[in-house]
């Protein structure tokens, strides 16, 4: 027979160490590459966009800046608004109750 208790506590375990890993993942950074290297984009290994770099040669220095600032901008906010439309779906599922903070679904 199983022990509910050493169940229950394997379990707190495993979501305390998942939430030292998601809170990793937001700090360790990865860099992505097209047009060899004429385009790079930095973003955590959550996915978070952090910086895109646009070579020179692409387009006009005065407006380069911009542009990596607003492409950026504009990732992250569909990045957002993709986690609350999960979230909404998420409550059809679940009968409006919601999930732990933190937790998110798959697992």
């Amino acid at each position: 027979m199983v022990n509910i208790g050493n169940m229950m506590k394997q379990a707190q375990e495993l979501q305390k160490k998942m939430a030292s890993v998601q809170e990793k993942l937001n700090s360790i950074e990865v860099e992505g590459r097209s047009g060899g290297g004429m385009v790079k984009v930095i973003a955590t290994a959550k996915g978070d966009i952090k910086r895109i770099m646009i070579d020179d040669s692409l387009m006009m220095k005065e407006e380069k800046d911009m542009t990596e600032d607003l492409i950026v901008a504009a990732i992250n906010d569909a990045k957002q608004k993709g986690e609350e439309a999960s979230k909404e779906e998420m409550k059809s599922v679940t009968g409006g109750i919601g999930l732990p903070p933190g937790m998110k679904l798959p697992f």
